[in-house]
């Protein structure tokens, strides 16, 4: 059933602010954040691609060297793992070896300062005996006199004039 009055007139649709859905906000929310990712994703896949190229341009410009050591790296590293696993074990080894040393050690410790007062003493009876009378005489017949006076230095020749 029409209106007869409206008869010919198409219907209006009401304005969009006067009709309100449920959940309008909600949806167009929703499609500004779905538009915003999209935004987001290209730019990010725009960096993508840049950093790619440069990466690709870097990788085709290195010298065969850097080349050949980026190769040999993964048996480098290898290396070093078998290095430091000889290394721990020698650690080891000679944490026991200490370990096992460690009385002599003490030893040596208690030892050390009687030794040095032992050398200290003989030192001073030396040097009372060299302050006796007849000692030099003695150790020059004998062959062990201490030091002799070193000879005195001929005199120049040369510094002479002949008359």
């Amino acid at each position: 059933m029409t209106n007869p009055r409206r008869r010919g007139r198409a219907e209006e649709p009401a304005p969009a602010q006067a009709r309100k859905v449920p959940g309008a906000d909600l949806l167009s929310a929703a499609q500004a954040a779905v538009g915003a990712a999209q935004i987001a994703a290209g730019q990010a896949i725009d960096a993508a691609q840049q950093t790619a190229g440069y990466a690709f341009d870097a990788a085709v410009r290195l010298p065969p060297a850097s080349a050949q050591l980026a190769a040999q790296l993964p048996d480098l590293v290898e290396n070093l793992s078998i290095a430091v696993d000889r290394l721990n074990s020698t650690i080891d080894r000679l944490d026991r070896t200490l370990a096992l040393a460690d009385p002599v050690f003490a030893t040596y410790d208690r030892l050390l300062p009687r030794l040095e007062a032992l050398i200290s003493l003989g030192e001073d009876v030396l040097g009372a005996v060299a302050k006796l009378p007849g000692v030099g005489l003695l150790g020059r017949i004998t062959g062990r006199g201490g030091e002799e006076p070193a000879p005195e230095p001929e005199p120049d020749k040369r510094g002479r004039r002949r008359r």
